[in-house]
């Protein structure tokens, strides 16, 4: 079955992309918006993170532009929570 001349697995695929791509983007914006980190989990971003990275390399092993291209923007918003955690909760007061 095709739909827009792509198999349909083609579009499921393009679907989960999408929304694995943009689904740390609100908390990514609202984080940055106001700062506000003490609900975040650093250990959980950080192990996100590193399973992301990991779907980029073994998407670069398999030369899958699709995976690469998918998992980027998501490592790239855990990246900034993850800064946003560390300097909020331990650079901030340093400089008080």
């Amino acid at each position: 079955m095709t739909i827009f001349g792509l198999p349909i697995q083609e579009i499921i695929g393009y679907i989960a992309g999408i929304c694995t791509a943009i689904c740390f983007l609100p908390q990514t914006i609202q984080t940055i918006k106001t700062q506000k980190v003490a609900g975040l989990s650093l250990l959980s971003y950080v192990i996100y993170a590193t399973g992301i990275f990991s779907w980029i390399v073994y998407g670069a092993y398999l030369n899958s532009l699709q995976m690469m291209i998918f998992n980027t923007p998501a490592f790239v918003f855990a990246l900034i929570i993850i800064g946003e955690i560390i300097y909020n909760r331990y650079c901030k007061k340093e400089n008080k």
